[in-house]
This record gives C-alpha cells, structure tokens and sequence, in this order.
C-alpha cells in the first residue's frame, strides 16, 4: 500500500511540475530569462521558509521538494532559453531526480521492512524515469 502511495505522488509531483513552465513553448530572450531565474530563486526561499515551521522528517521532506522544485523550474527554465533534445532530457532526469530525492525523505520517516520496501520502490521509480528521460 506504502509503494501504491509513493508511485502515486511521484506522478503527481512529475505531472505538477511538467504544466509549471508548459505555456512558454519557444526561445526567451535574455532579459526574459534572468527575470524567470529571480522569480524561481524568490519562490525557492519562500518555499524553503515555509518549511522552518515544521520539525523532524516533515521538515527534511518540506525542504526536499522545495529544492526539487527549484531544480526542475531551472531545468525548464534553461529548456525555455535553449531549447532542444539535450534540454528536454534534462528536464526530465531533473524531475526523475526530485521525485526520488523527496521519496527518499518520505521513507525515512518508516522503520523496518516497510522502509526497506519503500526505499527499493523509490529507487525503481527513479531508474525507471531516468530511463525513459535518456530515451525522449
């Protein structure tokens, strides 16, 4: 069940990030760019504040995604700018890599066989994108 749950926010979170930067389809300029690249390390720090809320691993999970959403906006937004097959793999492998970043933390917070499982079904989900990021 603990594995359904992790595939399911994996997808989630991939098909989240891949709408963030959709509607900007062709070539930026360069003032464009540095504008889009404050606005993704604002919305980094505003994310990352938020976490200092919390404690223990909700907080190590917090922190996780805000940087995986930093990584992959960055990655889009270096797409955006420079646009070919090089970029969009990279997106790809940047969104495979946040993903199993942040389910890495959510396994933490398990114990025993349970987090075993959870940790080799984050691993597959993450070769498995990886894979397919190097075949787009």
């Amino acid at each position: 069940m603990q594995a359904t749950t992790i595939k399911h926010a994996l997808t989630a979170l991939g098909v989240a990030m891949t709408f963030t930067f959709a509607s900007h389809a062709s070539a930026m300029t360069r003032d464009e760019y540095k504008a889009a690249e404050d606005r993704v390390e604002a919305e980094y720090k505003a994310d990352k504040q938020r976490c200092d809320g919390l404690a223990g691993n909700a907080k190590d999970v917090c922190q996780s995604e805000a940087k995986g959403k930093e990584k992959v906006a960055k990655a889009e937004l270096e797409a955006q700018y420079k646009p070919g097959a090089k970029a969009t793999a990279k997106v790809a492998e940047a969104k495979a890599d946040a993903a199993y970043d942040t389910a890495k933390q959510k396994c933490d917070a398990l114990a025993g066989n349970t987090k075993d499982v959870c940790m080799k079904d984050a691993k597959a989900a993450h070769v498995a994108a990886m894979a397919d990021a190097k075949r787009s």
